[in-house]
């Protein structure tokens, strides 16, 4: 015990903190893959308990998106439009929608576009999946473009990263270092932090009605959820 307190404040704290989570890590459902167990941690600039589903990769907000849609494939028409698709959603979209694409600047998806400036006709899809895609870009753009893309009666499916204590969205232009920026919006390639006003953005965009679903209750407890965390699914009417 005396080398322990001798030595202990020697040790980077982000060690300490790994030694003692993984001593009191819980088990954790995944809804999506059914996996259930313990989940792994990410130590990053926030650090996030249990973020990670062991078998299939899935975070906290594809866990939240999965409760909501609980694989009824009712809850999504077609066709569908996944921008910036996770890996781990995406396998499960693919077996279940025949008209389902993807899209992203790189070509790791069945049609490169740029969320800014989508080259395809008005009221093309039912159903766009956005998430935490919006606060990488000029967003009032991606909000429009996303509009008029959807048919009348589309939804956008979305989540973004959302402080609500916050009644104004946090933006600096002139913080554009990668460095800056992690410190600034929690990661590199962030150029914001939403507010609460991220739903005036959705109204500003056209959409009508807006739905959300939150990370709350025994929930978050089960399946290693971020306090908080939303899903908005947005409708033109």
């Amino acid at each position: 015990m005396r080398l322990k307190r001798v030595i202990k404040p020697f040790i980077p704290r982000f060690v300490l903190d790994s030694w003692h989570l993984r001593k009191v890590s819980y088990n954790r459902d995944c809804p999506i893959c059914g996996y259930y167990g313990k989940f792994i941690t990410w130590f990053g600039p926030t650090l996030v308990r249990d973020s990670e589903c062991t078998k299939c990769g899935a975070q906290s907000r594809h866990r939240l998106f999965w409760l909501w849609y609980g694989g009824d494939k009712a809850k999504i028409e077609e066709p569908i439009l996944h921008f910036a698709p996770e890996l781990v959603l995406r396998k499960q979209f693919e077996k279940v929608y025949a008209d389902y694409q993807t899209a992203d600047l790189s070509n790791n998806a069945d049609l490169k576009l740029n969320v800014e400036h989508i080259e395809l006709n008005s009221g093309s899809f039912n159903t766009i999946i956005c998430n935490h895609v919006l606060e990488h870009v000029n967003d009032r753009k991606a909000l429009r473009e996303i509009h008029r893309v959807l048919s009348d009666n589309g939804r956008l499916i979305c989540s973004v990263p959302i402080v609500e204590g916050w009644e104004e969205t946090y933006e600096n232009c002139s913080v554009t270092n990668p460095l800056q920026r992690e410190l600034h919006f929690d990661q590199f390639d962030h150029v914001r932090l939403y507010g609460r006003d991220f739903r005036d953005r959705l109204r500003d965009a056209g959409f009508g009605k807006i739905e959300e679903v939150t990370a709350q209750g025994e929930d978050v407890v089960q399946y290693g959820l971020l306090r908080g965390e939303k899903v908005f699914i947005c409708s033109k009417q």
